[in-house]
């Protein structure tokens, strides 16, 4: 393929493409894309596999080679800083330099510790000319999780609803089925596939005994399933129990219980509790803990509100229908406030029609911005070294 006068940017936003097409695959990876350009002409592509495969890099660099490829005077460009260090598969970085291209060129430094600018320092050391910040902002919205997990030690959240015009997400007796229509529905199971773990509350287990599966989409692989239940009041015959992992979160542990879900693959795993069940943001950090990278939350009123106001939320996910209920369940429960200057606000990202309903997207403002400091951070000491 061959582009004339293509920039960085294009070539950056190429690989950006590539690496959209490991959205459900990496976990708890990034989701990296790569192209070895020479000569406004592509030498190699690829993105990364699933956790334990090729990096992007090494996907690029094979098929460069397949097809006849040397690297000399090529360009490469990568969406995260190539890997410096021995993990599941050995470091990228090694394989760049013995294949010697003139340059790469990086959207965003990686934030792992074990990372952190040693691979730039490498390649720059090999004689290897490197660019970096070329389309950050675009590789941080495709990796939040990963960046929330290695800089806070917390995994991005986003909270799924549908709601009509007036925000209500039910019936005043419960009855949702179906305020969205069917490609809403269906471009929601995408949010699921994409997320690590998949959320709910009992409540919502209670009343829908929802399976929490990705049916919509094609995945290769089922996000984990979760479920906030303080009381530890699941019935053991729900449908989430097929054998897929689940998770139980509880306040108190019924040990019989617990070992007969066991062996269903649940496992029961006991939080610290908070005034109003147990403390979400012990359990964030439980779920980062254990390599979460991004939650998709869709639960009730009550844990949605709960995650709300414990700060656990960094994005919104809302399917809006063109429908006024007028008496109804709202999206969250939540305490009143006092002014409109203690309302918790988010910053619209996308709006986006998908069959006859809206998809809005939200972020929080602060959550996000901590991502970009702690990238422009990571980027400015490798500048300095």
């Amino acid at each position: 393929m061959t582009i004339a006068g293509a920039s960085d940017a294009h070539w950056m936003r190429h690989a950006l493409t590539l690496a959209e097409t490991s959205l459900y695959l990496t976990a708890p990876n990034p989701r990296v894309g790569c192209v070895i350009v020479r000569d406004e002409h592509i030498l190699g592509q690829g993105a990364t596999q699933p956790a334990g495969g090729p990096h992007a890099e090494i996907v690029a660099l094979r098929d460069a080679a397949a097809k006849g490829h040397g690297l000399g005077g090529a360009t490469v460009y990568v969406t995260l800083e190539p890997c410096n260090h021995h993990g599941r598969t050995p470091p990228c970085v090694d394989a760049l330099i013995a294949a010697a291209p003139d340059r790469v060129v990086i959207a965003m430094c990686d934030p792992n510790p074990l990372v952190g600018g040693r691979g730039l320092a490498r390649l720059r050391a090999a004689g290897i000319a490197v660019t970096t910040g070329v389309c950050a902002e675009d590789a941080l919205a495709l990796n939040p999780g990963f960046v929330s997990r290695m800089t806070r030690g917390l995994p991005w959240v986003w909270l799924k609803s549908g709601v009509s015009l007036d925000g209500h997400t039910a019936l005043h007796d419960g009855q949702s089925q179906w305020i969205t229509g069917p490609l809403a529905r269906a471009d929601g199971h995408h949010w699921r596939a994409r997320g690590c773990v998949t959320l709910t509350g009992i409540g919502t287990v209670r009343g829908d005994d929802p399976r929490m599966t990705v049916r919509e989409v094609e995945t290769p692989r089922q996000p984990i399933r979760a479920v906030v239940d303080t009381r530890f009041e699941i019935s053991e015959d729900a449908r989430l129990f097929d054998g897929g992992k689940v998770w139980v979160f509880v306040c108190r542990i019924d040990q019989a219980k617990a070992e007969r879900l066991a062996r269903r693959n649940a496992e029961v795993v006991v939080m610290p509790s908070s005034p109003r069940g147990i403390d979400l943001p012990s359990l964030m950090r439980w779920l980062a803990a254990h390599e979460i990278n991004e939650v998709h939350v869709e639960a009730g009123a009550r844990l949605s509100g709960a995650l709300l106001e414990s700060g656990s939320v960094d994005e919104l996910l809302v399917y809006m229908a063109p429908m006024l209920l007028g008496q109804g369940r709202g999206m969250a429960d939540m305490p009143a406030v006092a002014a409109l200057a203690a309302a918790q606000r988010f910053e619209f990202t996308e709006a986006v029609q998908v069959g006859t309903d809206m998809r809005l997207r939200l972020r929080h403002p602060g959550h996000w911005a901590a991502l970009v400091q702690a990238l422009d951070q990571v980027a400015q000491r490798h500048q300095a070294d």
